[in-house]
């Protein structure tokens, strides 16, 4: 196996692992939440103005898909439309504070992995993590060039 074939299946392993490691947490804490639904609800709250097209670019999901998930939100009372009084055309989402316990719920168990995980991150110089970073940005630079040439917006179908 190549140095490449290593390096994308640790990332494959690591990502395995940690939602391996983190379902049974996340599934017992927020009991009758999709996981596309508490991303969605996270998404809202660390992105101001959050609409449609904001969060199919985001989940690479098509628009429709994200009115689906959006409409279930507001039927379950975690989110809330609204427009600006400048634009009557667009429709944005926030949290209501039924939303807000989720994203909460959600938050805290990240930051309980996040300190569960500190002792790998703490060794890691700031060379090290510029080199991960500029590898990941590559990356996905090549990878968005990729889904550019299929000619394939998932963003706007």
């Amino acid at each position: 196996m190549n140095k490449e074939e290593q390096v994308l299946l640790g990332f494959r392993d690591l990502y395995n692992k940690l939602v391996w490691l983190n379902k049974d947490k996340m599934e017992e804490s927020l009991k009758g939440y999709k996981p596309s639904e508490v991303h969605c609800i996270e998404y809202i709250e660390k992105n101001a103005d959050s609409n449609v097209t904001k969060l199919a670019e985001s989940f690479y999901m098509t628009r429709g898909a994200i009115s689906k998930l959006t409409k279930k939100l507001i039927e379950k009372g975690l989110i809330e439309s609204y427009q600006k009084s400048d634009n009557k055309k667009e429709i944005y989402f926030r949290l209501t504070e039924q939303g807000k316990v989720i994203y909460q719920i959600h938050e805290d168990l990240h930051n309980e992995f996040h300190e569960r995980d500190k002792a790998v991150f703490e060794q890691v110089t700031d060379d090290q993590f510029d080199s991960m970073l500029k590898f990941v940005d590559k990356y996905n630079r090549h990878l968005d060039a990729e889904i550019k040439k299929l000619g394939t917006d998932l963003k706007s179908e």
